[in-house]
């Protein structure tokens, strides 16, 4: 159905809500369809403001034997009507009343008195020690009216492609920071009053009270048109009460399908076959682990969706739910209501499911639980929060014990970050120093042998250059992975055949079998020039 139909089935809808309203009344209805766009109100009978505030208008102006007419709505306060009718009839005159529908009220009055659209410059990032900029687009939010701020700060974050807002209550004003690409930038510095305005929208959206002394979290879906094109936003909000108001932490998540991918994560092309292989079969366990906001989520979707078969039932418990993906059941639970991810892992097994997402695995329960599923003709997909691979086993084996049942349960074990990627159209090739070279040399010298090694005598690496079309130099995130496939040598540390478990043993046995390092993958992205030995040795 295109667009101008659905505008008259709704407006259909109004008219014949409004003509039912009227019966009910006991007055006039007035259909203003055929009159809106040609009818000249009535002049000098009620100020602008007035018709705004009582949402009514003057029709027609009355003379001998002629009522004066005016047209209400079901947002007319009554008190009003009787004010007028009273104040007419004091010196003799009729008047009348009909009932026009909101839309038919707001047609005329878009005639009468067009709404001037403001449009406000677009927010910029400042980059460091820029105050100007700071100013700039702290003058331009605090002269967005009180209806539209919200919108509008939640629309440039979007155009921006942050995946967070910050707004932080300091003594004397409000500070607005957004996250790009990782990194958190400041944005604007807003009077207090705006406070009350974000908040308010806030709570009346995402269901958060605006007088709690407790952490809260809600949920929001916008719409944001831009360039013609239509895409939903889901916000994620988290406030916490401090010493000046509530904070809040908007997450972002624009959401479209077909991102979640494989092919998009740029996976090397034998992890990724390491990857199709394991979730290839139908039991088994695959971990995620990695900080908060390295893509965890991202790829475990991206291995859900590509798993997302019509011959395949797949069950996933979240906390809180972070995309829909069509085509598999997808159940909330809520940590902190006090259900746990054990309690409704055990009631999904009944439901018969070939494929289960854990959220995170987060206490022995949840881990023994999970591993009996993946034992048992599962295949079970969670996160876990640990620094690398082999540390998440060493953490594994310290929650559920050494236990040769499930040695063989968890196949693989992915850790990953996310850095900023070099913009290709700015970044600069340089020669690095004598340290640098030395350094590099020493961190790749162990890499595997089926891995292709670069010349490490006369590589050169690449720094991010600022421009007005690339205000820090970085376009984008890339993932950085590191793979441990649990091989019959790492099984045995869970069968208790190795005495020691401690994670730079478990890392050794993987290296010894092949396994490339988060940081050998990331220093050899930055020799390919797609990031910075700086942005590798911040997020690894």
């Amino acid at each position: 159905m295109d667009e101008d139909k659905i505008q008259q089935n709704r407006r259909e809808a109004d008219e014949q809500a409004t003509a039912q309203r009227a019966a009910i009344l006991g007055i006039k209805y007035l259909d203003t369809r055929q009159i809106e766009n040609t009818i000249e109100l009535a002049q000098n009978v009620l100020d602008i403001p007035v018709m705004h505030q009582n949402r009514l208008v003057p029709l027609v102006a009355g003379n001998e034997g002629q009522p004066w007419q005016f047209g209400a709505t079901t947002q007319t306060p009554q008190s009003y009507i009787r004010e007028l009718t009273q104040q007419y009839n004091s010196v003799g005159h009729n008047i009348q009343f009909f009932l026009i529908s909101n839309s038919g009220y707001k047609q005329i009055m878009d005639r009468f008195d067009p709404v001037i659209k403001v449009i406000h410059d677009d927010i910029k990032i400042a980059s460091e020690g820029d105050s100007n900029t700071i100013t700039q687009v702290s003058q331009t939010l605090n002269s967005v009216g009180s209806d539209e701020v919200f919108d509008y700060l939640v629309d440039q974050a979007d155009r921006l492609g942050a995946s967070d807002i910050h707004i932080e209550n300091q003594r004397t004003h409000m500070r607005i920071r957004m996250r790009i690409d990782g990194v958190l930038h400041p944005v604007a510095d807003l009077e207090n009053d705006r406070y009350r305005i974000i908040l308010g929208a806030l709570a009346s959206r995402a269901n958060i009270s605006t007088a709690s002394k407790e952490a809260q979290s809600g949920h929001m879906q916008k719409e944001i048109t831009r360039d013609g094109a239509t895409h939903m936003l889901n916000l994620r909000v988290e406030t916490v009460p401090t010493m000046y108001g509530q904070d809040a932490v908007l997450r972002l998540f624009n959401f479209d399908q077909s991102m979640l991918n494989l092919d998009r994560l740029g996976i090397d092309p034998i992890e990724r076959s390491q990857i199709d292989e394991i979730v290839s079969h139908p039991r088994g366990m695959v971990l995620m682990v990695g900080p908060t906001g390295s893509g965890k989520s991202t790829t475990l979707y991206s291995i859900i969706n590509a798993l997302n078969t019509t011959d395949r039932k797949i069950i996933t418990l979240e906390d809180p739910i972070e995309y829909g993906i069509t085509g598999i059941t997808q159940i909330p639970v809520d940590t902190t209501g006090g259900q746990s991810f054990a309690e409704g892992l055990r009631s999904v097994l009944r439901l018969d499911p070939d494929v289960v997402m854990v959220g995170e695995i987060r206490d022995a329960d949840t881990a023994k639980t999970a591993i009996q599923a993946s034992i048992t003709g599962h295949l079970v997909l969670s996160s876990f929060h640990a620094n690398s691979s082999a540390a998440a086993f060493s953490r594994m084996i310290d929650l559920i014990g050494v236990n040769p049942i499930f040695s063989s349960a968890i196949r693989l074990i992915i850790a990953q970050r996310l850095v900023r990627r070099l913009d290709d159209e700015t970044k600069e090739e340089y020669e690095p120093d004598e340290s640098t070279r030395k350094w590099v040399q020493n961190a790749l010298k162990d890499l595997p042998s089926h891995i292709e090694k670069p010349d490490l005598n006369t590589f050169k690496l690449w720094r991010p250059v600022i421009t007005d079309s690339s205000p820090f130099g970085f376009k984008g995130r890339i993932v950085i992975m590191e793979q441990m496939v649990v091989d019959e040598d790492i099984q045995k540390f869970l069968r208790g055949d190795e005495a020691d478990v401690h994670t730079e043993i478990i890392e050794r046995v993987a290296r010894k079998n092949g396994m490339v390092t988060l940081m050998e993958r990331g220093i050899l992205a930055a020799l390919r020039g797609e990031t910075t030995l700086d942005e590798i040795n911040q997020a690894i």
